[in-house]
């Protein structure tokens, strides 16, 4: 491909590339709530319909208004030159003042002079005094003075004659559309009063959906429903709202039926073990019956293991916790396993959770770590919106290919460990069930200790 032809392609992407910039932009400017946004989609188009009104009216109407009105006024101004040119006998022109004070509503004065006053400034919306100079311009073509500064109420205006200045002082009215401001009034009025109306109707669609977002929120907390949540609002929202109402009751209804059959075959396989317990101790201290004991214990802790599992703790209601006592806790336990262990809290002490299911998320992952490490760590730190817990020790850690392999049930690295050294395999299972049901998760990774950071963050 030549010079030419990658320039010429690079030219013609450039826009492109710079209406992605402009949107990229856009999209992290403008809100992202549903509530902002519905009022931009009501107040920018109208807004930009006002301006577009304004500005035709101001450039339209007014214009043309004030334009007429100063024709007018230098019409009678113009007359009134032709008088004094007419009657140049009159040395005090007193009917020519008094027809322009009770006819044409105009105060004029005629004095000697060969000399008219510096120019003034222009003010800033000079839309009178362009229009009053052209005007004079057109119809007297005179050396003239203007003043629209000054008393807002009066324009002065001074035509050069012969060896004479004829001032002029009309009311601002006369020359100028002043009652502008009413349309402008009206229009910023009307707009303010249905932005408000506006903002009443959106607030009424939106507080279902917000009201059905914290009934979902809570939810995936595992907490009760809001009090009183019932579907309000437009048909799709009372749709949305029965819709989550009907798999809220399936899912709860499920959750009943895996818990009776669990309680069942719990009930079913703990006789069968206590049967076995009987034989056992009836058969009395053989040697030979040894491994048969140690296989009851290990069925009777894989048993209560995987039926606290599948419970997962459902059944506990929210409340609060303070992790300075769950950390004393975990110190004691620490002293009996002889680890070292240390722990750090930032921010609120209480939590609110379900403390039994809580504090069993923490002390499997602390258990876990006092398995495998002889230092262990204990970091929570707590802001407006999350509860950010981090468990760390100096084991041996795991490897980054297994670290999801870990959290599912009955999963052990190391298949020739026995029961006693690994457990069941659910604890990291347990521990991350619970953390979702609280509407976070567990991760894993590196330790600064050299072993492994296992990290819970759930919503504060």
């Amino acid at each position: 491909m030549t010079t030419f032809e990658t320039l010429r392609r690079d030219l013609e992407r450039a826009p492109l590339a710079g209406w992605r910039r402009l949107a990229r932009w856009l999209r992290r400017r403008m809100p992202t709530g549903l509530y902002a946004r519905s009022l931009l989609i009501i107040i920018l188009p109208m807004v930009l319909l006002q301006a577009v009104v304004a500005f035709v009216f101001m450039e339209r109407h007014w214009q043309l208004v004030t334009q007429r009105l100063s024709q007018a006024v230098t019409r009678d101004i113009a007359a009134i030159i032709d008088l004094i040119d007419t009657y140049p006998e009159d040395p005090a022109y007193a009917q020519i003042i008094r027809i322009a004070r009770e006819r044409l509503d105009l105060i004029v004065s005629i004095e000697p002079g060969t000399e008219l006053p510096p120019p003034r400034r222009k003010p800033f919306f000079n839309i009178l005094d362009e229009i009053l100079s052209d005007e004079i311009v057109r119809q007297i073509r005179r050396p003239f003075w203007i003043d629209t500064v000054g008393d807002s109420g009066v324009v002065e205006v001074r035509i050069l004659l012969d060896k004479k200045v004829l001032r002029v002082y009309a009311r601002r009215n006369q020359a100028y559309a002043s009652n502008t401001h009413i349309f402008l009034l009206w229009m910023v009025g009307s707009a303010l009063v249905l932005i408000g109306i506006s903002i009443l109707f959106l607030r009424g669609q939106i507080r279902p959906i917000l009201t059905l977002t914290q009934a979902a929120e809570s939810f995936g907390k595992g907490q009760k429903m809001p009090e009183g949540f019932a579907p309000r609002g437009a048909n799709e929202v009372r749709r949305a709202g029965l819709a989550f109402i009907l798999m809220r009751e399936r899912i709860e209804r499920q959750m009943e039926q895996r818990t009776a059959m669990l309680t069942g075959v719990s009930h079913d396989l703990r006789t069968i073990l206590t049967r076995f317990k009987l034989q056992l101790a009836l058969a009395g201290d053989n040697p030979d019956l040894q491994g048969l004991h140690k296989d009851v214990e290990d069925m009777q802790s894989m048993l209560e293991g995987y039926l606290s599992f599948a419970r997962g703790d459902a059944e506990e209601d929210v409340g609060e916790l303070r992790l300075s006592d769950l950390f004393e806790r975990l110190a004691m336990e620490a002293e009996l396993h002889d680890r070292t262990f240390s722990s750090e809290i930032d921010g609120d002490d209480e939590v609110l959770a379900r403390p039994n299911a809580f504090s069993r998320l923490v002390g499997n992952l602390v258990s876990n770590a006092f398995r495998y490490a002889r230092t262990v760590r204990v970091e929570a730190r707590r802001n407006a919106k999350w509860l950010t817990i981090t468990v760390d020790d100096d084991g041996p850690g795991i490897p980054e290919r297994s670290r999801e392999d870990v959290f599912k049930p009955f999963f052990r690295l190391d298949e020739a460990r026995n029961l006693d050294a690994s457990g069941t395999g659910l604890g990291l299972a347990i521990a991350r069930d619970i953390a979702r049901s609280h509407g976070g998760d567990v991760t894993l990774s590196d330790s600064p200790l050299g072993g492994l950071r296992a990290t819970v963050r759930v919503p504060a």
